[in-house]
């Protein structure tokens, strides 16, 4: 494409202003009527919606685990090729753009988005599974065994580290080149330019970004109410806090009305603020585990944590005649789907905050620095856990109860437990918070054709539909109408898989052409 033409897509264009809101027709209104279609559905019939998402959900994960893995490998070599490539000197906006964000509030927000929460749980939950075989055991190793620690550890690092970041990287780099090197609009469809056209003003680019609205505010939905539900599990554990449907849902209204204030500030005054209040909580936690459980344990369990997963990914990464199946499918296929269709969201949320970054720069922060961050967290956090099972210590020695209830249960075993189990809440609690606004900007993104300058009430309009969508859901379904929104959004793996998979294409063809441009144009 001849830079010097105006572009074939622009921010706005086919939008419509009605009311004071600015939207893309017809990607908003479509969107609308199937969230609301389907709230009703789930609300009117929760065990046939579960019922039949569930199935959805279990056919694309049984018929299609050879394409998760494929496609999930493929993200990891080409994020790791590009970083290595001439192509890694390419700067995203041209040559002359400069970061907006400092690094460390870059890398907060980048962190904040992409899986804050779920290590809060599952840093401890699903190694101390895997070990007491609560679900299956990866690889079929033998549970409470040296080895059957070694696999847990390994494969837990296997589902949080390279894999699910690459996924975002390959997401968020291309929105973002198509965005800032091509002129085009910050949504899915543009991606798909070099092979589209024209085409992409069409019903396949409004597929492609109904879809990911869908999945993006189902996926949020579901964490705010399932989390609401996990949070109050945690109060009533260490405070006796009843656990009742009104202490979840004043849980979803609190998160909602901060998440409103920092939609309403933007990114500067909201969202990169409570990224790096997360940060130094993330932080002064990490370090009282280490500190209290023991800084040489720690060392150790940070060497093998970093072997295990190194010495399993390669066999974990097999899709071909595993002996594990069950606990192949309902672990890790199931993981690749829900990062695949998490990937709209947090891919374009990366794309939004990293104009001025290098090709290179961009995919070491998002694909290698969260790894190693994720193999430090999973080290102090998991291999405290796996100590204390092991030893035979506390709740977690028979096994994972309650998902919930598992981090404060490891750290009743630590000093300061209240303190400490407290500022866990909290910062549960801001890491909803941030996925919201960060998810609500996103979404108002795409339904406004890629205008990142919406008025205010537009991007407070769709933080509010999450908390009220997790709320109705809560109050009238219950963990059943919840469960089929997650089966739902989980189930837009499937189709999201093949989108990525042409994003990829379509990258690697825009950077081979920006490379030979004259006189590296855009490069740094």
């Amino acid at each position: 494409m001849n830079h010097d033409e105006a572009p074939i897509l622009s921010p706005g264009q086919d939008n419509t202003q009605v009311l004071g809101m600015d939207f893309h027709h017809p990607v908003f209104p479509l969107s609308a009527l199937a969230i609301l279609a389907f709230i009703l559905y789930a609300l009117i019939y929760p065990d046939a919606a579960n019922s039949h998402l569930s199935a959805a959900r279990g056919w694309s994960i049984e018929y299609f685990d050879w394409l998760f893995m494929i496609a999930g490998n493929l993200f990891v070599l080409l994020c790791l090729a590009l970083i290595a490539m001439p192509v890694g000197r390419i700067r995203l906006g041209g040559s002359q753009a400069r970061p907006e964000y400092s690094t460390t509030s870059w890398f907060a927000m980048l962190f904040a988005a992409g899986m804050g929460i779920g290590l809060m749980f599952w840093s401890v939950a699903e190694p101390v599974a895997y070990y007491t075989d609560w679900y299956g055991t990866p690889l079929n190793a033998e549970a409470h065994t040296p080895a059957g620690a070694s696999a847990a550890i390994g494969a837990t690092m296997f589902h949080w580290g390279l894999h699910p970041w690459a996924i975002y990287g390959v997401v968020g780099l291309s929105l973002a080149f198509f965005a800032y090197n091509r002129g085009l609009p910050l949504t899915l469809r543009s991606a798909f330019t070099p092979i589209l056209g024209e085409r992409v003003r069409g019903w396949f680019g409004h597929f492609i970004d109904i879809v990911a609205v869908l999945a993006t505010i189902f996926g949020l939905a579901t964490s705010l109410g399932f989390g609401a539900s996990q949070a109050a599990g945690g109060l009533n554990y260490l405070f006796d806090i009843p656990n009742t449907i009104g202490t979840q849902l004043a849980i979803i209204v609190a998160v909602t009305a901060v998440a409103l204030f920092s939609v309403w500030r933007g990114i500067d005054g909201g969202v990169k603020l409570f990224s790096n209040i997360n940060m130094v909580i993330a932080l002064a936690l990490l370090t009282f585990v280490v500190v209290t459980g023991g800084v040489l344990l720690f060392v150790n369990n940070l060497w093998s944590t970093a072997l295990a997963y190194v010495s399993h990914v390669v066999p974990l990464s097999n899709w071909v005649s595993r002996d594990d199946t069950t606990w192949y499918h309902g672990w890790t296929v199931f993981y690749w789907a829900w990062w695949i269709s998490w990937s709209p969201f947090v891919g374009m949320f990366i794309a939004r905050v990293s104009r001025g970054r290098t090709v290179r720069e961009f995919l070491v922060a998002v694909l290698l620095v969260p790894t190693l961050v994720t193999l430090v967290w999973m080290s102090a956090f998991g291999g405290t856990a796996l100590n204390q099972s092991a030893a035979g210590v506390g709740a977690l020695a028979d096994g994972i109860s309650d998902v919930s209830l598992a981090m404060f249960q490891m750290f009743e075993h630590l000093p300061l437990t209240t303190l400490t189990s407290s500022l866990a809440i909290l910062l549960v609690l801001i890491f909803f918070i941030t996925s919201s606004d960060s998810g609500s900007l996103v979404i108002d993104n795409i339904t406004a054709g890629g205008k990142t300058d919406t008025p205010r009430g537009q991007r407070v309009f769709w933080a509010v539909l999450e908390g009220v969508i997790a709320g109705i859901l809560l109050y009238g379904g219950g963990s059943t109408a919840l469960s089929a929104l997650q089966a739902g959004a989980v189930a837009t793996g499937l189709p999201f898989t093949l989108v990525l998979l042409g994003m990829a294409f379509c990258l690697i063809k825009g950077l081979r052409e920006e490379l030979r441009e004259p006189a590296g144009a855009r490069l740094a």
